[in-house]
This record gives structure tokens, C-alpha cells and sequence, in this order.
């Protein structure tokens, strides 16, 4: 059963990790996939040619989701290409780790802009859009650091923790016209990049998860289908942890 056969979806910062695996789920359930890459072009082109041998209409773009500009750009573009919008996945994010007494003034500056701001200036740029239709739904990449905070990422916890109050307010304003926005918050999730890092480590995070693993980029992929679809027409303003029960 495809749970998004003809709907029209934009995922920041898919050419890797999470957002591949989002815009790979999502065009198995019959979406047609707009997506934005930073730098990583040879990966972004090989995941268009991927996704449209599965039947739908694909299309990466580079965009930096930073920009208000941008941004603004790339919706006209999108609702050129694609003719409407339904979903907008914000996944674009990094990570630049220190404690507090060594973390500079331009790292928290950059990952407040890339992880946070960014998400105001898609989903301003994208409402237009939804609101004439009277229909859509945003899905915010928070992380189970923005509920509980974490030693030596007091940038990220403060962005990820950030996207969820804008997740609740837009819900709070949009909901009247039937436009949903909802919030996941992914645990460890295990990508290339995780891959890289020493595997006793990596094995000591998984024995503390209550299911003895680490997650997907499917298990995150699948929320999102869940929030993105008419299976959850609902449910607005809410943060789904998808962690293996790690801060159950």
C-alpha cells in the first residue's frame, strides 16, 4: 500500500544519512521527491536517477536552507517543477561538538542558522503555498538532545530544543487551515557517519537503548511517512521520539 502515491514532497540535506533514507521510503510509497544538497552534487545526482527509476518525479537542487533567500528561491522553483507542495520535510542540520568553555562564538552562530533558522525560512517560504491550497504538512528534524540536552552540544540541544517550540507555535497558528506540523526526534541513529567512529563505543550506546540497537534512516523515514500521510490528518503540535526507548 502506497500511503503517498501523487503527493509532492521537499526533504532539506538529502544526498546522505537520514534524508536519503527519507526520500528513498518515500518515493517506495509513490511521493514525488523535490530534495536540496549543500555541496555533495555526485551523491545528490546518482539519488535523482535512483529515485525516478522507482516511477516518480525527482529532482535535487542545491540550496543552502540557511538563506532567506534561498529558501524563498526554492519553492518558486519547486512549485514551478512540481506545480504544488504537500510536504516539507526540514532535515538539513549539523554538528560542531565542544563543551561550552571551548565552543567559539561562530560554531553556536553556525549551527543555530543551519539547524534552526533554517526551518523558519522554509516554512515561511512554503506556507504561501499551503495556504492556498488549504492543506499540508511540515515535519521538523529535532533529536532526542533537544528534549533532554547533552554535555558538550550546547549549540545543537539549543537548536533542536528551539525547533520544537517553532513546531508548536506554527501548529498553533496554521491548524485552521488544515495544515499540520509536527516534530520527530530521532535517538542514535546509525549512518556512514556513525560507521567511521570506534565500535566498542558504539556498542556501549547500543546496550544502553532498551531495544539493544541503534536506529535506521528507515526507522526515522517511517515516522516521517506516518506524519506526512493521511494517517495522521489528527495530529498537529506533537514530538515523536524515535530512539529505541532511550529516554523512556
Amino acid at each position: 500500500m502506497k500511503l503517498l502515491e501523487g503527493k509532492n514532497v521537499i526533504i532539506t540535506g538529502a544526498s546522505r544519512g537520514i534524508g536519503k533514507g527519507i526520500a528513498e521510503v518515500f518515493a517506495q510509497h509513490g511521493a514525488n521527491v523535490a530534495f536540496t544538497y549543500s555541496s555533495s552534487e555526485a551523491p545528490a545526482l546518482a539519488l535523482e536517477k535512483d529515485l525516478s527509476a522507482m516511477g516518480v518525479k525527482a529532482k535535487a537542487y542545491k540550496s543552502n536552507a540557511a538563506s532567506f533567500e534561498q529558501a524563498e528561491a526554492l519553492i518558486a522553483e519547486v512549485n514551478k517543477d512540481f506545480d504544488s507542495i504537500d510536504v516539507l520535510i526540514n532535515n538539513a542540520g549539523i554538528t560542531k561538538d565542544n563543551l561550552l568553555m571551548r565552543m567559539s562564538e561562530a560554531d553556536f552562530d553556525a549551527v543555530i542558522e543551519i539547524n534552526l533558522k533554517s526551518i523558519f525560512n522554509m516554512t515561511k517560504a512554503v506556507q504561501r503555498t499551503m495556504l492556498k491550497q488549504r492543506k499540508g504538512s511540515i515535519v521538523n528534524m529535532s533529536s532526542v538532545v533537544g528534549v533532554k540536552g547533552n554535555a558538550g552540544q550546547a549549540n545543537y540541544a539549543a537548536s533542536k530544543a528551539g525547533m520544537i517550540g517553532f513546531t508548536k507555535s506554527v501548529a498553533l497558528e496554521l491548524g485552521s487551515r488544515n495544515i499540520r506540523c509536527n516534530a520527530i526526534a530521532p535517538g542514535f541513529i546509525e549512518t556512514e557517519m556513525t560507521a567511521k567512529l570506534d565500535e566498542k563505543v558504539v556498542e556501549g550506546w547500543r546496550n544502553g537503548i532498551p531495544l539493544k540497537r541503534g536506529g535506521t534512516p528507515e526507522d526515522v523515514a517511517n515516522a516521517c511517512v506516518y506524519f506526512a500521510s493521511d494517517l495522521s490528518a489528527y495530529v498537529t503540535g506533537q514530538v515523536l521520539n524515535v530512539d529505541g526507548g532511550m529516554l523512556t
